[in-house]
């Protein structure tokens, strides 16, 4: 019997989620395992059956295969928690092609803020609800804190390993049901070492470094497969005019891009354009990628909205630091948009990518997806 309610728990196959799972449990929580099958099956390591001691292994990418699930597995029949695994394959389908999309549209996209808005904290909520669980957690490193007796999500102890930035899509009525075990734990070595005393089999394995469902991080070959009217041929030009080469592919490039260009233009040029209409790559110099500030739409709102400008610091990718800004509200007839005008200019703004607003106590006033970036 459960001390503290019933937990769905979220088991990559990872040692995060391994140990989530694990404290949990010690804390005195019914905790269920489940498993996201999302019908990528690729693996560059050898499965083993449950009972079977892990071989060691290869650096490998993704969090979603069959070994993976066969780890989720031994490791919660270790903690003795049910576990199962979830088809969620035909959600996941859709989180690829807004992948494909994006790109097509010369945005670069964020599938992982995608999976966690529409699966891990979606489908996985209903789950929850069908199973008479009060909460869902992850390995995610991240906090819930409460301010005013209300609950906000807030950045990790760990700064270096915080996750809240791809979060930021939870509804807000949502987070008092979020767990994150980790998020107070400040050393990422800790977790391994908690994960060895515990014997788990998981507590050597690498973390995960790419996209789940690109295979050696080659999304190129995705669209190629998906959408190959994408990659059609096209000039790539200064911001001057000047004509520097030939593309194949507006899908290559991203905004503030240097290497890979396939130019010579006999110094340092950045992607700081792409247009769709002409099929054009825009290059130019680096301080043509600063940007004073961004437009961002589709808000998530963790925090009530701003009837004023306020100051925030604002993330605008995954490896980005907070920067100093401040937050006000699009006029009408823009609806859930929102504008970030930054202390300094931060480089390369990128459409399509996710842009999150946090507060002086590091915890989310709101997120969207950025629609266009200010000179």
């Amino acid at each position: 019997m459960s001390r503290n309610g019933k937990v769905i728990v979220a088991m990559s196959g990872g040692v995060d989620s391994s140990v989530a799972a694990a404290l949990l449990k010690d804390q005195g929580y019914e905790c269920v395992g489940v498993f996201l099958r999302v019908g990528v099956e690729h693996d560059d390591a050898q499965t083993c059956a449950v009972g079977e001691p892990r071989p060691q292994r290869r650096l490998r990418h993704g969090c979603c295969s069959a070994s993976d699930s066969i780890d989720a597995r031994v490791v919660a029949e270790l903690l003795g928690i049910p576990f199962y695994a979830l088809n969620f394959r035909d959600d996941f389908e859709r989180i690829i092609d807004y992948f494909v999309d994006e790109y097509v549209a010369a945005r670069t996209p964020n599938p992982c803020v995608m999976c966690n808005i529409h699966v891990k904290f979606g489908k996985l909520f209903e789950y929850a609800d069908l199973m008479d669980a009060e909460f869902v957690a992850t390995g995610h490193y991240a906090r819930i804190i409460r301010r005013n007796d209300q609950p906000r999500l807030a950045r990790a102890a760990n700064l270096a390993k915080d996750q809240s930035y791809v979060l930021f899509g939870i509804e807000r009525e949502r987070l008092a049901r979020c767990m994150f075990p980790l998020g107070e734990m400040t050393d990422k070595a800790d977790v391994r070492r908690l994960a060895a005393a515990l014997d788990l089999r998981t507590h050597d394995k690498p973390d995960s470094q790419e996209i789940c469902f690109v295979p050696n991080n080659e999304y190129r070959d995705l669209i190629r497969a998906r959408r190959p009217e994408a990659l059609r041929p096209g000039p790539i030009v200064h911001a001057d005019g000047e004509h520097l080469g030939e593309h194949d592919g507006l899908v290559n490039f991203t905004i503030g891009q240097r290497r890979g260009l396939g130019i010579a233009a006999g110094r340092p040029v950045y992607v700081t354009r792409l247009d769709v209409l002409q099929n054009t790559v825009v290059v130019g110099e680096a301080e043509d990628v600063l940007h004073r500030g961004l437009i961002a739409d589709r808000i998530n709102w963790l925090q009530d909205r701003p009837s004023q400008p306020r100051p925030c610091t604002a993330k605008i990718r995954h490896m980005h630091s907070p920067a100093p800004a401040t937050l006000s509200l699009e006029p009408a007839p823009a609806v859930d948009a929102a504008r970030i005008a930054f202390a300094v200019p931060q480089t390369a703004v990128t459409p399509g990518q996710a842009a999150v607003f946090y507060d002086a106590d590091d915890a989310i006033i709101g997120g969207g997806w950025i629609r266009a970036s200010i000179a």
